[in-house]
């Protein structure tokens, strides 16, 4: 069996397994469509419902990604400014916290008032969510640089910039992969629920707001499906992510090597 096969043939067996136990579950206890819907009738209603769900799966997908790009932007920008001086970090880092502890929905109407309804509140709910694993992932791999290695850089004359840019940032990047990561699925999440409230002006709507009409029309099925397309958007966010750090990390980093 080939190394492909090896690695999806366990996975997609099991997921097999796990919708023929649900469709069959479902029907043998007559459990009403609205509480439960047999896959079937989810796979039918994606079909029907298919342009709906692919314009909200590109319009959450794009909100996402911008949200995404921020943290990736920005968070990295902070940690390396907050990781370069010990009296900045010790001063702001703490309250780098409120961003992963705020609850987003109760933040959310103020991102209406000061960005209107509509994409770019979402992006920035996305950005809240998913920037501080990119502040602590390149802080703590800035952290873990040996100290040798630093002495050795300062022994040399090397300034202040020097150190930073040709050792402490490409020491932490196995640490700033790690962090995209999880903001990579954090920034789906903090996009949805930012549709909950600030997600439909003038454009399509997403999945949030999908999900938030399926809801209330009792359209199960559509339900489903749209948390579906939710997670196979931030499965393909973080394949991305994943594919960069191997081509950044496979020739000089053993966690890129298979």
């Amino acid at each position: 069996m080939s190394k492909f096969a090896q690695f999806f043939a366990p996975p997609v067996a099991a997921l097999c397994l796990l919708v023929a136990l649900w469709e069959g579950l479902v029907r043998a206890l007559a459990v009403p469509a609205f509480l439960m819907p047999p896959p079937s009738a989810i796979a039918r209603a994606a079909m029907e419902n298919g342009p709906l769900l692919r314009a909200a799966v590109l319009q959450t997908g794009m909100t996402a990604l911008a949200g995404f790009l921020l943290s990736a932007c920005l968070g990295n920008a902070a940690a390396w400014l907050l990781g370069s001086f010990r009296f900045l970090e010790r001063a702001f880092y703490p309250y780098t916290l409120f961003l992963q502890t705020v609850p987003i929905v109760t933040i959310a109407p103020l991102l209406v008032l000061w960005f209107g309804s509509g994409s770019a509140a979402v992006a920035v709910a996305a950005f809240i969510v998913s920037v501080f694993p990119v502040i602590t992932g390149t802080i703590s791999g800035m952290r873990s640089v040996d100290p040798n290695l630093r002495d050795l850089f300062r022994l040399y004359g090397a300034t202040r910039l020097s150190i930073l840019t040709k050792l402490e940032i490409p020491a932490a990047l196995p640490q700033t992969v790690t962090g995209l990561r999880v903001a990579s699925g954090l920034a789906v999440i903090g996009a949805i629920v930012g549709e909950f409230v600030a997600g439909f002006a003038d454009e399509s709507p997403g999945l949030g707001i999908v999900v938030l009409t399926a809801y209330r029309q009792l359209k199960t099925d559509l339900l489903f499906a749209a948390v579906l397309g939710s997670s196979a958007l931030g499965l393909a966010l973080f394949a991305g992510v994943q594919l960069a750090g191997h081509l950044l990390l496979r020739r000089w980093h053993p966690s890129a090597r298979s």
